[in-house]
């Protein structure tokens, strides 16, 4: 009797372990699936996978795609375009309520 009990004790420790093992691998999956996205991800189109081409555009840097012809901005490139023509919608877009129209002078 006592054996029947050892080797349920073993196969629950077995299972255990298994498991573990299990989500370990899938955690690695994951991790690894994530970093090949962004190896191959990088300097490439969001759009259609193309390789992105630098540009500048009156004085800003940005990455445009020759293949679908998206342009693709940093996160405060829009706004320095805003800021070189304030007569645009671009001013008026980037304008918080609370702030006051800039003067002409």
């Amino acid at each position: 009797m006592k054996n029947i009990w050892q080797e349920r004790e073993k196969a629950l420790e077995n299972q255990y372990i298994f498991k573990q093992e299990r989500e370990k691998i899938e955690q690695a999956r994951k991790e690894m699936k994530e970093k090949l996205i962004r190896e191959l991800s990088k300097d490439r189109c969001p759009k259609c996978g193309e390789e992105l081409e630098a540009m500048i555009f009156r004085g800003v840097p940005l990455d445009k795609c020759p293949a679908c012809g998206g342009v693709w901005l940093g996160p405060n490139d829009l706004r320095i375009l805003a800021s070189k023509d304030h007569r645009s919608w671009f001013d008026k877009w980037f304008r918080s309520e609370n702030e006051p129209p800039e003067s002409s002078d």
